[in-house]
């Protein structure tokens, strides 16, 4: 694929189960221990998540941990059994609560936090743990844990020379995809935006290797390996600002990512759609998270703190997306 393979395979992908293994409604809703709607719907999107799922209930990684201290993996096992196994309508989610400022050193406990920020650092957080143990990995091998060979995939970042149409290609691995919502009003727009070639001249040209000199060049990002479940957000807040932008953007149930990929040839890739998360108010410090999940039986649930009730695809569909979950 233009990449380096990995030294080591330090999970057998074969042993990543993408259907749930046995058929079930929600599980447990979670208490508000203060200001955690943020942490109460990020969990509620993992715990959903089948392939992850599957792997945390067969309760495999603790048996094998031999991590000292904090360790994000078995906190995530021992929630994710608790909320599918509990008779309780809602627990507290305290196994992660009381390790929030080890998950991101920033986060300061009851007060509101970004939805997509703490995702990304319990994502790092349990790849992290994935990797301890394993020393001098090279980063075609850290994309073999579990964790990334569950969220992650590569983007292909290709620069071509306008002069001598010569072609410079870089990878980079991505656990999740940010797009820009300002000029698209879908999410099939905002894919095609993400993937338009961008052109580069006067302060932004590009040194070319064979020309040997700076350079007008176009470059262009597309997936070049896809993920197992493809999280998508939805850049809802000004990067300075925090201000909200509360615009509509459709999401479709069932998406084909084989147009935004490097190789568009082939098969459709089609993703199902499990999870959304919503945020509702007007910036990222304030407001309310909840979420809709798909659970094992194929129904859809909004989890909206301890609350658990059952919803259809249509109401799923017409929300405020900040964070789409989809599996291949």
């Amino acid at each position: 694929e233009g990449m380096a393979p990995p030294h080591r395979i330090l999970f057998p992908p074969e042993k990543i189960c993408m259907a749930w293994q046995h058929s079930q409604g929600a599980g447990a809703g979670l208490h508000n221990l203060g200001n955690t709607c943020f942490l109460n719907s990020v969990l509620q999107c993992l715990t959903y998540t089948p392939p992850l799922a599957n792997y945390l209930l067969s309760r495999e990684h603790s048996q094998a941990c031999h991590q000292e201290g904090f360790c994000m993996m078995c906190r995530m096992e021992a929630h994710v059994n608790e909320v599918l196994h509990s008779s309780a309508s809602a627990i507290e989610p305290w196994a992660v609560v009381s390790v929030l400022t080890q998950i991101g050193e920033h986060f300061q406990d009851g007060r509101q936090e970004d939805a997509h920020e703490f995702l990304r650092c319990t994502v790092d957080a349990m790849q992290r743990n994935c990797l301890c143990g394993n020393s001098n990995v090279d980063i075609s091998s850290e994309s073999t844990t579990v964790i990334h060979q569950i969220f992650g995939g590569f983007l292909r970042s290709r620069v071509s020379c306008m002069s001598c149409q010569a072609v410079s290609d870089s990878y980079e691995a991505f656990l999740d995809i940010p797009l820009d919502i300002k000029a698209a009003a879908s999410v099939t727009k905002a894919l095609e935006d993400f993937v338009k070639p961008e052109h580069l001249d006067g302060e932004n040209c590009f040194k070319c290797s064979k020309c040997d000199k700076m350079v007008a060049a176009s470059k262009r990002f597309t997936v070049h390996r896809a993920p197992k479940v493809l999280t998508v957000c939805l850049k809802r807040f000004g990067d300075f600002t925090g201000e909200k932008i509360s615009q509509v953007v459709e999401y479709p149930e069932y998406l084909d990512l084989r147009p935004y990929m490097s190789q568009t040839a082939g098969e459709p890739l089609l993703y199902s759609l499990y999870a959304v998360l919503v945020h509702s108010g007007g910036s990222c410090r304030a407001g309310h998270y909840f979420c809709y999940i798909k659970a094992s039986n194929g129904l859809w649930y909004e989890m909206d703190d301890e609350s658990v009730a059952l919803h259809d695809i249509n109401t799923v569909l017409r929300q405020q997306a900040y964070l789409l979950f989809y599996v291949r």
